[in-house]
C-alpha cells in the first residue's frame, strides 16, 4: 500500500481528515493549550505492543500532558511513520488513537504519514482552560498527591518479558486523566504527570516551585500487578517511583482542601507527603530521594 492510499484510508475512517488541517469548532475559552510528544519503537514499544496500542498510548502520551495541566481535551493528530504500509496495521492504530481520545472527551482528527526505519509517531494535542495549572505554584502547607496506582508501565514490561502479550498491551493502554486534571484543577497549586517517574517529577515540581517534598513510604500507592512480577515489596516500591511512564498526575493541594480535591477527582487520589522547605530537599521517609527516571538521551 503506498501513502496515497493510506491517506484515502484515513480521510474514509476519519471525519475530519483530508484537507491540509481539521477544521474544529472551539468554544470560547481563556486558553487553548497545545502539546506534542514522539515515540520510538526502539524505545518506547517493547516487542508484542500491537498497533492498537501504539496508537492509544502514543496519542494518550500527549492527552497526558493537557491533563497535567487541568485542561480538557479537543483534538488530537499524529504522525505515523513505519517502514512500509500495511492497512490492517495502520487501521489498528487509527482505532487505538480514536479510542483513547473518545474515552477523554476529545477527537483524533488524522495527522500525516511517513516512511522511517521503525514504528516512529509524533502526536500533538489540543486542549482549552480558564485557568492553566503549571508546576511553580506549590507553597508550604501544601499536600502532595497521586492519582491511582504507580508501576502500571513496569508490570506492562514485566508482564511482555514474560510472554504475557495480551495482559502487557492491556496494562500498556492508560487512562490519560483528564477528566482527573479537570476536577483537580480549582484545587490545585502546581501539577504534573508521572511520565519520567515520580521521583523525578518531584524533583521538577520542587525545582519550580523552589520548595521541597517530604513523602512517606507506605503512602505510595503500587499497582497490585507490579507486586505480581518482582520479588520483593522494596523492589515494587523502586520501580513505582522511578520507572516512569505511568501518566498519574503529582501535584500539591492546601490541606485545608484535600477532601474538597479528592471528592472533585474521578479515581483514587492518595496523599504521599507534604510540601517542606527548599533547604530540605526532597526526602523519602526523612531520606534523600534521589533525582531518578526515565530521561531522552540516556539509553
Amino acid at each position: 500500500m503506498d501513502e496515497r492510499t493510506a491517506l484515502t484510508q484515513i480521510s474514509d475512517t476519519l471525519t475530519p481528515a483530508g484537507d491540509d488541517a481539521a477544521t474544529l469548532p472551539l468554544p470560547t475559552a481563556d486558553n487553548i493549550l497545545i502539546t506534542t510528544d514522539m515515540l520510538h519503537e526502539s524505545t518506547d514499544f517493547p516487542d508484542g505492543v500491537s498497533h492498537y496500542t501504539a496508537g492509544w498510548r502514543a496519542v494518550g502520551a500527549s492527552l497526558s500532558d493537557l491533563a497535567a495541566m487541568g485542561a480538557t481535551a479537543t483534538a488530537a493528530v499524529a504522525v505515523y511513520g513505519v517502514p512500509a504500509f500495511s492497512a490492517s496495521k495502520l487501521s489498528a492504530f487509527l482505532r487505538g488513537a480514536s479510542d483513547v481520545c473518545s474515552v477523554v472527551g476529545a477527537e483524533y482528527v488524522g495527522g500525516d504519514l511517513d516512511t522511517t526505519d521503525e514504528l516512529t509517531v509524533a502526536t500533538t494535542a489540543i486542549g482549552e482552560s480558564p485557568d492553566a495549572v503549571s508546576r511553580s505554584g506549590a507553597a508550604l502547607g501544601d499536600v502532595v498527591c497521586v492519582t491511582d496506582t504507580l508501576g502500571q508501565t513496569a508490570a506492562a514490561l514485566c508482564a511482555f518479558n514474560e510472554g504475557n502479550i495480551d495482559q502487557g498491551n492491556s496494562l500498556f493502554q492508560f487512562t490519560p486523566r483528564v477528566r482527573a486534571g479537570v476536577g483537580l484543577g480549582k484545587y490545585a497549586t502546581a501539577m504534573m504527570d508521572s511520565s519520567d517517574g515520580v521521583a523525578r517529577s518531584l524533583h521538577q515540581l520542587g525545582e519550580a516551585s523552589d520548595v521541597g517534598f517530604a513523602i512517606t513510604r507506605d503512602d505510595i500507592p503500587v499497582h497490585p500487578t507490579l507486586s505480581e512480577y518482582v520479588s520483593s515489596e522494596s523492589e515494587a516500591l523502586s520501580q513505582a517511583l522511578t520507572f516512569g511512564e505511568d501518566f498519574e498526575l503529582v501535584f500539591t493541594v492546601p490541606s485545608e482542601t484535600l477532601s474538597a480535591a479528592k471528592e472533585a477527582c474521578p479515581v483514587s487520589l492518595h496523599a504521599i507527603g507534604e510540601v517542606q522547605s527548599s533547604t530540605g530537599g526532597i526526602t523519602l521517609d526523612s531520606e534523600p530521594l534521589p533525582d531518578t527516571g526515565y530521561t531522552h538521551g540516556d539509553e
